[in-house]
């Protein structure tokens, strides 16, 4: 797909993510894998990663879009509409299909493993398939390597999406396997959004696609 080609720089770097990520589900269960992530921590990196996984909030994604609007209206839509087409995915799946899914927190309230958690730090117990801040990271960020005319700086992009997704299973919010599907559905959202505005819009152009807000 040409779309592919075009954004590779952003694409090896999730590829390469998605693999790993893909095999140590299948030779690890979710237990391992939580167990090897919160043995590796320290107060720079609780620090970091409790900073970083704001990348993944609803209210960054809507600062993006309020910046695309100063880049053009036509951007700030698909930014948007990736955005809601990402959050309707993942609200549907938490609420509806994988409600009894539970979070680190009380998965391992019974649990006679000492797991740590940063003082302080509100975590959540329920609604944890799939992760929403992954879901939220990779549709931005994937969307910003799609619309950048600088295709180079696509494995920047791609690497803020995966430090987000990592901070969550750091932070002790989500499992592995939550980031993970959380990843692909924000991917393929904008993906989607991309190609099916993109070419809607190329057919139909209007005279307000290339405007812009200016101060």
């Amino acid at each position: 797909m040409e779309v592919i080609t075009k954004n590779r720089s952003f694409f090896i770097v999730y590829l390469f993510f998605f693999l790993t990520v893909s095999v140590l589900l299948l030779l690890y269960s979710k237990t391992e894998l939580m167990q090897w992530v919160n043995a590796h921590n320290g107060p720079l990196a609780d620090l970091f990663f409790a900073r970083v996984t704001y990348l993944g909030d609803g209210a960054f994604a809507a600062i993006v879009c309020v910046i695309l609007l100063f880049w053009s209206f036509r951007f700030a839509l698909m930014g948007i509409a990736s955005f809601l087409l990402s959050t309707l995915v993942t609200r549907a799946l938490k609420q509806f299909v994988f409600s009894d899914s539970l979070r680190p927190l009380k998965y391992f309230e019974h649990s006679t493993w000492q797991y740590r958690i940063i003082d302080g730090l509100d975590i959540h117990s329920y609604n944890s398939f799939p992760s929403g801040h992954s879901t939220t990271a990779f549709s931005v960020f994937c969307l910003l390597a799609l619309l950048d005319e600088r295709k180079s700086r696509g494995w920047f992009f791609a690497l803020l999406a995966v430090v987000t997704a990592y901070s969550r299973v750091y932070l002790f919010q989500h499992f592995v396997e939550d980031v993970y599907v959380g990843s692909i559905i924000g991917t393929v959202s904008s993906v989607v959004v991309f190609l099916v505005l993109g070419r809607h819009w190329d057919q139909n152009p209007k005279t307000w696609h290339d405007r812009r807000l200016r101060l």
